[in-house]
């Protein structure tokens, strides 16, 4: 699988209510948040994690949106550490990364 090394980046340990973040710990999980705050990337989460993986040849179809639109969305989320991408052939198939997910939901809650 493909991750962009953005990705490998650990996120802080600590629930954000617990402590206050760093400066690195805040960045780090702005741009997992920002990743995540787009209508079109939640929607790409949501129908992955329910089949378990998906085809980026099935998105623009399903959403309504172009190929290169749909990519650059795939490619943020895949930048984030979100998506975890695996290339088969002449497409790229997506998964969703449940340890950084995780993360995500232990630093907020």
């Amino acid at each position: 699988m493909e991750t962009s090394p953005l990705a490998l980046e650990p996120l802080c340990c600590s629930p954000i209510l617990s402590a206050p973040l760093s400066d690195d710990d805040a960045a780090a999980l702005a741009h997992v948040l920002k990743a995540l705050a787009d209508p079109i990337r939640i929607k790409l989460v949501s129908i992955i994690a329910a089949a378990g993986e998906g085809c980026a040849c099935d998105f623009p179809k399903m959403l309504g949106k172009s190929q290169p639109t749909i990519s650059h969305h795939l490619r943020q989320l895949v930048d984030a550490g979100i998506l975890e991408r695996e290339q088969r052939g002449k497409w790229a198939w997506y998964t969703v990364s449940d340890e950084r997910l995780a993360e995500v939901c232990s630093i907020l809650c």
